[in-house]
């Protein structure tokens, strides 16, 4: 099978000066928020990434009892996170090391041991948290793996960019795996030397990559597949200069470890949560635009807001030890989307994931007076089938980016095809 890379579409991408705004203030509400406060002054790391990784430690640690129920599905707090930024400069792994250690703190075990990095294929990732059944001594570091029974994991890919290569080899298991365990599925791969099964998985993720190796490397196909669409990508990159490393070491950390102590401990208690009334209102309100299908590929990639942000109201309210979601929770999970989806939209533009779609929408662009359909296909040396553009022209337009008038001259009338000044506006 061949895999047509994401290289290959054209990104309309708006300059770095335009990158999106600070998470509106209720996103660093209740304790997630009180811990980013304190760690930010001491810190050069985006706020954003240490809350937003933070928010995918406890809810790895907490396991999969606390959960979220829709219709036949439960939505457990294991979530999926891509940091994009610059490599180094980013900060991205800072902001790590200062939830780490916290966490660290509260579960000894959960941070040495649960804690792994090399996503390569499904079937290791299914090893790693495999039914206590399918245990056997003399595999894995040293210890006899009959005692493996924590199904919890967190999955650390600083080099987030050998992930998205592996998940395009043929015959590679990853990408479905992956995808089953962030839906909670029992994972198992039907290969005759991989029996292991996993039923009660719980799997979080944490991927770092620049933002330019994230667009060369995502492929059209994986995008398509809702791999991606898992994730809650943000943009972080470095907030201050502190030469002097700031002064973490002189916060009196007891008060807070304390409360996350005590809110790991409730939420591993916890079963399913819902909505105080005061929340469902608000859910009711908002659930159709958080449904509505948008173009594009960043549309592609936030798919499933709906479900991202219940994951990300729970975690909220298991943090403060609610045993509802209320509606500042609510208010919270839906800041923290926002950015997500301007992330989104800044990292990946205006583009279809349709290479032939956004070449010819950037020559459109560059064209203020039109191109015939003729010359469209001139664009491409009359390489591409007459057929394939008019798909393309026809997605374009279908999606607001482009719109046609008839010329009428003499003989067959033409067709004149301009971009929408209006669309490439709201669009930037």
């Amino acid at each position: 099978m061949t895999h047509e890379l994401a290289a290959n579409v054209i990104l309309l991408r708006p300059p770095a000066d335009d990158w999106p705004t600070p998470p509106r203030p209720a996103a660093f509400t209740g304790l997630a928020g009180e811990i980013v406060g304190v760690i930010e002054p001491h810190s050069e790391s985006d706020p954003v990434a240490v809350l937003t990784q933070l928010l995918v430690c406890f809810g790895s640690m907490i396991g999969r009892g606390a959960h979220y129920a829709v219709e036949a599905t439960n939505h457990h707090g294991n979530e999926f996170l891509l940091l994009v930024g610059p490599t180094a400069k980013g900060r991205k792994g800072t902001a790590w090391d200062h939830v780490h250690r916290l966490f660290a703190e509260i579960d000894s075990e959960w941070a040495t041991q649960r804690i792994v990095s090399g996503l390569s294929s499904g079937e290791g990732l299914i090893w790693s948290v495999r039914d206590p059944e399918h245990a056997a001594p003399g595999r894995g570091c040293g210890r006899d793996e009959r005692e493996q029974t924590d199904q919890r994991l967190l999955v650390l890919e600083t080099e987030f960019a050998s992930v998205l290569k592996t998940v395009v080899r043929d015959g590679n298991t990853l990408s479905p795996v992956v995808r089953c365990a962030w839906d909670g599925k029992p994972l198992q791969a039907l290969t005759k030397n991989s029996p292991a099964r996993a039923t009660s998985a719980h799997v979080a993720i944490v991927g770092h990559i620049p933002a330019d190796e994230l667009v060369k490397l995502l492929t059209a196909t994986e995008a398509a597949n809702g791999f991606l669409n898992r994730y809650i990508v943000c943009l972080v990159r470095r907030s201050k200069l502190l030469p002097d490393g700031g002064c973490i070491d002189q916060v009196d950390w007891e008060p807070l470890l304390s409360r996350l102590r005590a809110a790991v401990h409730a939420a591993r208690q916890a079963g399913r949560l819902t909505f105080d009334e005061a929340a469902r209102r608000r859910w009711w309100d908002l659930y159709a635009t958080l449904s509505e299908p948008e173009d594009g590929l960043a549309g592609t990639i936030c798919a499933r807001a709906e479900a991202h942000v219940v994951r990300l109201a729970m975690l909220y309210a298991l943090l403060d030890q609610a045993t509802t979601i209320g509606l500042a929770h609510l208010e919270a999970a839906l800041a923290l989307w926002d950015y997500a989806e301007r992330s989104a939209r800044w990292v990946f533009g205006d583009s279809l994931g349709d290479p032939l779609a956004d070449e010819i929408y950037r020559a459109l662009l560059e064209e203020p007076d039109g191109l015939t359909r003729s010359q469209v296909r001139d664009l491409f040396s009359r390489n591409r089938r007459s057929k394939d553009i008019g798909q393309a022209l026809e997605r374009l337009a279908a999606s607001g980016r482009i719109q046609a008038e008839r010329l009428h001259q003499r003989g067959r009338p033409a067709e004149l095809w301009r971009a929408r000044r209006d669309q490439t506006a709201a669009g930037s």
